[in-house]
């Protein structure tokens, strides 16, 4: 005949089998779940990185980071130029980080030998855009560099931004500098009559979508572009200073190819900086 104590061991064995039982269920379904939505989020990231490639880069599926952006931020792309197709003038400063704030407004100061140019830039438009700006800035990638470009026909446009532009003369590559990298163009004004008015500041690109790098114009005159180009922001100081220069005309050096030449009233940017965003 089984004795109390036996009984009681017996019992007390069963709950621990049926309690391991349940945890081991448990545990089991826990990892189900977890393998169910990482599964799932790993597809959503993959078809919105996807779209999102197809539509700026043309199907180019070189990212760096697939992580969801920060509230607040904005996920950038910015592409690396390979090492063998870079120019002389192409100056490497690495890559800006591919997460970007998409809140604030930030201040481009422009420290000319002719006086300061100043613009507003919103980052809710251009996240990505004024990220690289800030980056290169940081870099002080703009420093010493010349506006090379000046166009008083048809547009009115001064071209900046291209770091081999520098020293005494000009040089047959003036216009052909940039960073190490290119990225999509943003905000474009495809619903803006002119789309490049006067005190805008944009993007130069190569005319390819996703070309675009370091160089950048402004407009002293509506002038109309096809809106294929980021609209960065909008001047706030200064833009006499660009029109007392398209006064003094250009060259022609770019007549045949691109339009208008070096300015003959030479622009140098000795400092450029970027304010933290506000607000």
């Amino acid at each position: 005949m089984t004795s109390t104590r036996e009984r009681q061991r017996a019992a007390a064995r069963a709950r621990l089998e049926k309690e391991m039982a349940e945890r081991a269920a448990k545990a089991r379904k826990r990892r189900q779940t977890t393998a169910i939505v990482s599964a799932a989020a790993a597809l959503v990231l993959v078809v919105a990185g996807t779209v999102w490639l197809a539509v700026s880069l043309g199907g180019d599926d070189d990212k760096n980071d697939t992580a969801a952006p920060a509230a607040g931020a904005s996920e950038c792309v910015y592409n690396a130029m390979p090492t063998d197709q870079r120019p002389p003038q192409i100056k490497d400063v690495g890559l800006p980080s591919n997460e970007q704030s998409s809140t604030g407004v930030q201040t481009m100061t422009m420290d000319t030998n002719l006086g300061p140019i100043t613009a507003k830039i919103d980052r809710s438009q251009v996240p990505c855009t004024a990220g690289s700006f800030t980056y290169l800035a940081e870099k002080n990638f703009f420093d010493n560099t010349k506006c090379h470009r000046l166009v008083t026909e048809g547009i009115k446009v001064l071209q900046c931004g291209d770091p081999s532009a520098t020293g005494n003369g000009w040089r047959d590559t003036d216009g052909q500098g940039g960073p190490s990298y290119r990225m999509p163009e943003e905000n474009l004004p495809t619903d803006k009559r002119p789309p490049y008015p006067e005190g805008v500041i944009a993007m130069a690109n190569s005319g390819q979508p996703g070309s675009t790098g370091s160089q950048f114009f402004i407009v002293y005159g509506d002038s109309p572009l096809d809106p294929a180009y980021t609209v960065l922001g909008t001047i706030t100081g200064g833009l006499d200073l660009v029109k007392d220069v398209a006064t003094a005309g250009d060259d022609g050096a770019f007549a045949q190819q691109a339009g208008g030449g070096h300015p003959k009233k030479e622009v140098i940017i000795k400092d450029l900086t970027m304010s933290a965003p506000q607000g």
